[in-house]
This record gives structure tokens, C-alpha cells and sequence, in this order.
């Protein structure tokens, strides 16, 4: 079974779907047959790779909220994101490009490490104000994830991965996402957003390996137990 999930790495909603994801996956009997892969969305493509403003301001703008409301609103993510057992820090988010962030996890995703990177990537973003529209950043926090120095420093230096990103973009808008998270399963079955464990376990389930059960053809015949034979009629 294959699972894509769109994220961005800017969304807080993401983490918590990916937590509450990583839940059931965990209970999931058949785990081992599945296959998760990340794909790249972003929220504000236009966001700037320099000098990004705080989120709180760029929420306030955008929405026409007060510093309070926005910070309201941040609060209701956090206490969402604490129940995961995640650490938000919203109010020191900085709201940074995130396409060269979703490049390095696109590396990642090459060197086998594409869970570790989008999971250093969100929890950097959202728990510790880091800019990873920053070059230095993103080459700190792939070397946290495992990934080799000269291998970030190339990627940044160049456009690897750019068409990739661009890609899984364009792919989800195909398939109608328009907000995220949102997890597809074997290109066939979608869902939408942070949904609680237990609906990810009840997806897997019905959609992954089965038990096997034989189509019964006919009525009943004579059959024997232990306790003797049944008769027609009896």
C-alpha cells in the first residue's frame, strides 16, 4: 500500500496529521506493507526568501486579525498539537519561502531519509522559529537529519529537485487538493486533513491486505464435524 501525503512544512496542521498519521500506522497490523511518501504543497508560494516577516504578522495581515486574535488562534493550535504530544511555538514562527526546505526533503526522500527530514523541517519551523528559506539553516537542520553537508550545500547551490517540488504541486491540484494535510492512498482514495487516528486506522484497514474469504457458491450440502454428519433436510 502506497500513502502520499501532501504537507507544507508551514503548516501546523500538518504536524498534527502526521502525528495522528504515524499513530494508526503504529497499530496497524500490516505497517510493514506500507509505503509513505511526502509531497510538496505550499501555502504561500510568494512568501519571501529574505527577510521573512513573523507569522503573527503575516497572519494579521492576511486575515485582518488583531495581534491578540491571531495569537488566540495560535494558542488553539498549539493545545491541539500539545494533545499529539507536539511543542508548538507558534508566535516565534517566521513566515519563510518554503520551497527550497521541500528540495532538501526531496533529498531526503533520495537518501532514504525523507520522514526524518520533513519531521526536522516542521518541527524547526514551528517549534523553534527557524528561517528555512535560509541556506545555513537548511544545511544545519539536514545535518541534524542525516543527510551529508556537501550534498545539502550542491542541492542549494543548484536547482535539483525544483521540477520534482513543481511536480507534486501541480499532481495534487489534479487531483483536487486544495488545502492540506491530504493523504492519498494507492492514487485512489483520498482524505483530507488532520483526522484522528482512528480514522487513518479504519482506512488502512479496509484498503490494505485482507484476510482471505471464499465466495460461496450453491446452498448447503452434507458436511461432517466432530459432532457427525449433517443430512439434507436436517
Amino acid at each position: 500500500m502506497k500513502v502520499e501525503i501532501w504537507s507544507d512544512i508551514a503548516c501546523p496542521w500538518c504536524s498534527i496529521g502526521k502525528a495522528r498519521f504515524e499513530k494508526a500506522l503504529s497499530d496497524y497490523a500490516h505497517s510493514d506493507a506500507v509505503e509513505v511518501t511526502w509531497r510538496s504543497w505550499q501555502l504561500q508560494p510568494d512568501a519571501p526568501a529574505e527577510a521573512a516577516p513573523p507569522v503573527v504578522e503575516q497572519l494579521m495581515e492576511n486575515y485582518g486579525r488583531t495581534r491578540e486574535q491571531v495569537l488566540g488562534m495560535m494558542a488553539s493550535v498549539s493545545e491541539a498539537g500539545a494533545g499529539e504530544g507536539i511543542d508548538f511555538r507558534l508566535e516565534e514562527a517566521v513566515a519563510a519561502n518554503t520551497f527550497d526546505a521541500h528540495r532538501l526533503a526531496k533529498l531526503g526522500e533520495a537518501e532514504g531519509l525523507g520522514t526524518a527530514v520533513m519531521s526536522r523541517l516542521m518541527h524547526a519551523y514551528h517549534g523553534e522559529g527557524a528561517d528555512v528559506a535560509d541556506p545555513e539553516v537548511l544545511v544545519r537542520l539536514g545535518l541534524e537529519a542525516g543527510l551529508a553537508e556537501d550534498a545539502i550545500r550542491s542541492l542549494l547551490a543548484g536547482t535539483d529537485f525544483a521540477e520534482e517540488v513543481r511536480a507534486d504541486i501541480g499532481r495534487g491540484r489534479q487531483l483536487g487538493v486544495t488545502g492540506v494535510p491530504f493523504f492519498v492512498i494507492d492514487s485512489q482514495h483520498g482524505l483530507s486533513g488532520a483526522q484522528p487516528p482512528e480514522v487513518f486506522l479504519s482506512a488502512l484497514e479496509q484498503l490494505g491486505p485482507q484476510e482471505p474469504k471464499l465466495n460461496m457458491l450453491g446452498g448447503s450440502g452434507i458436511t461432517c464435524t466432530d459432532d457427525g454428519c449433517t443430512t439434507d433436510g436436517a
